[in-house]
């Protein structure tokens, strides 16, 4: 090729997607066939192959058109990973217990790229069915639309939190947009049918107070509005970049229950060494009740502890707790309107791990705590936002992406347990939850 002439891409071709269709690679590309060949176009469709999220590796080269001194093929060599699962489901979750079911969970449904899940779900606290559907490309230009359908029975009292169940029966569809390379804007309307069973007593004053001044059933009609940008190097365990979403979840004006969350989730990750990431984590919310609702309602708060927020203390059990009442003498967690949750950690790869792309090791320390703005006079543990409220632990951790789900633990030291506080030093999770 003569560097002094501009080179044309006569062909872009693809190799080791043995599962995954062509259409559905050739959509990300920013190169275009037939084009003035321009690196940083080359370049980004490889990086928007890796954001998918269904391959381990991807790597590019620009060969030479045989006979000219103006043309090239680009070829895009990928290696496929695991994109769902199919058939029984087996696991055990520390705070979940053990989880059985039938499900399939696919982001690459038939090598298509569409997204389904069907899920027959039980664990010790929780039965489920639900189905979601999301093509990604809707439009040819990226917009994507999908929708779920799903039915839920909790008996929350098997988390350790309070003495009531839940059963919820809903439908919902959403939509996303892309404004740039990097950001969507998306949206969702959705209606869900709750209702609490107290059983024969309660013994939260919180449960009390709500259930006699709003009722225990609810139809509500929901909304739901939220900013997504990403500029990861990878779909699954990046290891550059940042990723934020903002979010709104809204239960419209006239519905059964009227509150609102709006929810902020970040993360940066920037190399120290070329071994060796820096993860910096951000999880915040806020929420709060308007309308003819008196209070937020606290099946709908905020829940911390555990692993995927402060590991060391167990799961859910940080924030405010109830004032028992009726004789009982327990004090269970009920979380709080306000949610603060920072963490960072040092990505390290496992020594004698030949194949590290299915394996992501780290060291960190983790903060954060559950807040309420509205504490009752009698309310256990209850705060509003304090930075001196802030719970602390530092550990190591480790997730391994098996190939029936993921395998996830951590080991952790609380560095500033307060009396009532429930600790954890080591805690798991084994497969998926649909």
């Amino acid at each position: 090729i003569n560097p002094q002439k501009r080179a044309y891409v006569r062909r872009i071709e693809f190799r080791g997607n043995t599962k995954t269709a062509d259409p559905v690679l050739r959509r990300e590309m920013r190169q275009m066939e037939g084009g003035s060949a321009n690196n940083a176009l080359i370049e980004l469709s490889k990086v928007r192959l890796e954001r998918i999220g269904f391959f381990k590796e991807v790597g590019v080269e620009t060969i030479p058109v045989s006979g000219t001194d103006d043309q090239i093929d680009v070829v895009y060599s990928v290696e496929e990973q695991p994109s769902g699962s199919v058939g029984a489901n087996l696991g055990y979750s520390q705070g979940y217990g053990l989880m059985l079911g039938a499900n399939l969970t696919e982001n690459n449904f038939l090598g298509t790229g569409k997204q389904v899940g069907i899920g027959i779900n039980k664990s010790t606290y929780q039965s489920s069915l639900n189905f979601s559907y999301t093509e990604p490309y809707f439009t040819a230009d990226g917009v994507s639309a999908g929708y779920s359908i799903y039915a839920r029975e909790t008996d929350y009292s098997r988390l350790r939190l309070q003495p009531f169940s839940q059963n919820t029966k809903g439908a919902s569809l959403n939509w996303s947009y892309p404004i740039s390379e990097i950001q969507r804007i998306g949206f969702g309307l959705g209606y869900e049918y709750l209702e609490l069973n107290l059983g024969d007593y309660v013994s939260s004053q919180v449960i009390e107070d709500f259930v006699s001044a709003n009722g225990n059933w609810f139809r509500s009609v929901n909304f739901n509005l939220n900013w997504v940008k990403s500029t990861l190097n990878r779909g699954i365990f990046a290891t550059r970049g940042t990723s934020q979403r903002l979010g709104l979840d809204l239960s419209m004006p006239g519905s059964g229950l009227e509150y609102y969350k709006i929810t902020y989730k970040g993360s940066h990750l920037r190399g120290l060494t070329k071994q060796l990431t820096l993860k910096l984590n951000a999880d915040l919310g806020y929420g709060e009740s308007y309308g003819d609702t008196t209070q937020m309602p606290f099946f709908k708060n905020f829940y911390s502890g555990g692993l995927g927020s402060v590991r060391g203390y167990k799961k859910y059990t940080l924030g405010p707790r109830n004032t028992p009442v009726g004789g009982y003498s327990y004090s269970r967690p009920v979380g709080g309107n306000v949610q603060v949750v920072l963490g960072a950690e040092v990505i390290f790869p496992l020594p004698f791990v030949k194949d590290q792309r299915s394996i992501q090791s780290s060291i960190f320390l983790d903060a954060g705590n559950i807040f309420n703005t509205k504490c009752g006079n009698i309310q256990i543990n209850c705060f509003d936002i304090k930075e001196g409220e802030l719970r602390y632990s530092v550990g190591l951790g480790a997730t391994w992406l098996s190939g029936f789900g993921p395998i996830t633990f951590s080991v952790a030291k609380p560095l500033n347990s307060q009396p009532g506080d429930e600790t954890e030093a080591f805690q798991f999770s084994l497969g998926n939850q649909f």
